[in-house]
């Protein structure tokens, strides 16, 4: 295992600063070395001094001393206490992020496998297999019904017709699609009207019916049935069951698929969650400007590719926040110009973090360059009109107004028309022309209160 690395801790202009505070305040002379002995404050002597002299006060990592401070004995002990306190700080922050990347990393990992072995939505294959069904055998009603765990109901996923079942939702047992789910045995009924489990009110004659079954479990059922009596046989009903059986496989497919992307979306919020929850001045930020964002892609015309991107990144936007200082970020009163220049960075921490995960790379430019503005005076690179990702440009505009809009302890927020009102001032300038116009239509259309 690695060392903590002092030196850089002590690079930091606030831990520098806290030192050279303690160090006045206390009137002492200190000299601080790494644990091989190399100067880092203090001594303009350099070069490692091995063993380190007796009396120093050990600055210690995970039970391991990674420096030394020397000086008064009594008053040393003060400074290397806040030194102590400052690595442990630093070394929780690390470990915060390491762990919320392996989770990101698992989760992706599951979500790309899923992905890559079956691209169809659980709607998409109801729909393709109604088609199919309809092909191959004779009904003038078909629908897909599936099992969910969360309400115990079995749920119209496709239909095409009038719908065998009356009802959107049934419940276990309920109707004869579901005493099939619960038999798991597919089944012909030619007179649903002497059925006593029919609950229909669509004049449905003839049923057949067949369970949506994997390894493990019934998932759902396929009904399919006429209007004017007709006798299916059992030709049809092996045939009907061969149908199902082959989508059953994809259907549990992508159902797992959606509770992993689900999943992803879910542990994504959380993280966003956490990272907003240390502001305590921004509740809500996060899921207004991902809200704002979507108004703007729908209005742009945005691919589902795009769309996906735009939610992930505006989510996402403020991840680098993870990596600036307390006593900065949770500050009630105006930053000072070094103040700000230590929250501009936070887009290029969110890339740092967000690099790390394969599945998230194309979400980094609209992370990384939320703060660009169209005519080349926003940070971190400076970018100028199209250089700029269209989906940072899109989250400018949302989280701009955001921020205009919300109360801060030192400023009360714009009024909803001032804060327009600033977009069209700077639009052209600071923000993208199309996005404002997109944002403006989606404010005419009441979509934004």
């Amino acid at each position: 295992m690695a060392l903590f690395n002092l030196k850089k801790l002590l690079l930091k202009k606030d831990t520098s600063r806290l030192i050279d505070e303690l160090v006045d305040s206390l009137g002492v002379d200190i000299l601080i070395r790494d644990s091989v002995g190399n100067s880092l404050y203090g001594d303009e002597v350099s070069g490692p001094l091995v063993p380190p002299p007796p009396v120093g006060v050990p600055i210690v990592s995970e039970g391991q001393a990674v420096g030394w401070v020397y000086g008064d004995d009594g008053k040393t002990a003060v400074i290397a206490s806040a030194l102590n306190y400052l690595v442990k700080t630093e070394v929780e922050k690390k470990a915060l992020a390491t762990e919320a990347l392996d989770k990101y990393n698992e989760l992706t990992m599951l979500y790309d496998f899923v992905e890559r072995v079956n691209a169809f939505n659980v709607r998409e294959i109801g729909d393709f297999l109604i088609k199919q069904v309809l092909v191959q055998i004779h009904a003038d009603n078909v629908s897909v019904m599936v099992y969910n765990e969360k309400t115990g109901s079995l749920e119209v996923i496709a239909a095409s017709g009038t719908c065998v079942e009356s009802e959107t939702t049934l419940k276990l047992g309920m109707g004869i699609a579901g005493s099939v789910v619960l038999t798991g045995k597919a089944e012909i009924i030619n007179d649903c009207l002497s059925d006593k489990r029919y609950i229909s009110r669509n004049n449905i004659s003839s049923l057949i019916c067949a369970p949506i079954k994997t390894k493990e479990k019934t998932i759902g059922v396929v009904s399919a049935g006429t209007i004017k009596p007709y006798n299916y046989t059992a030709n049809d009903l092996k045939f009907f069951s061969t149908l199902v059986s082959q989508a059953a496989f994809a259907i549990d497919n992508a159902r797992l698929y959606e509770h992993l992307k689900e999943a992803f979306i879910t542990t994504i919020n959380t993280l966003a969650d956490t990272i907003e929850k240390r502001d305590p001045y921004t509740g809500g930020h996060t899921k207004r400007v991902m809200n704002y964002s979507a108004l703007i892609g729908e209005g742009l015309g945005l691919s589902t590719r795009d769309m996906k991107r735009l939610e992930l990144a505006s989510i996402l936007h403020d991840i680098g926040k993870i990596g600036v200082s307390d006593n900065v970020l949770l500050k009630t009163s105006r930053l000072t110009e070094e103040e700000f220049d230590e929250i501009k960075m936070h887009p290029v921490y969110g890339q740092e973090i967000l690099s790390h995960i394969e599945e998230l790379k194309d979400v980094i430019p609209g992370i990384k360059s939320h703060h660009e503005r169209v005519d080349g005076k926003g940070y971190p690179d400076g970018l100028m009109g199209e250089e700029i990702d269209l989906i940072a440009r899109i989250i400018a505009v949302a989280d701009s107004f955001d921020a205009m809009t919300s109360d801060r302890p030192y400023r009360k927020g714009l009024s909803l028309e001032a804060a327009l009102e600033e977009l069209r001032k700077c639009s052209g300038t600071q923000f993208d022309t199309k996005v404002v116009e997109a944002f403006l239509n989606a404010y005419k259309k009441n979509s934004i209160n």
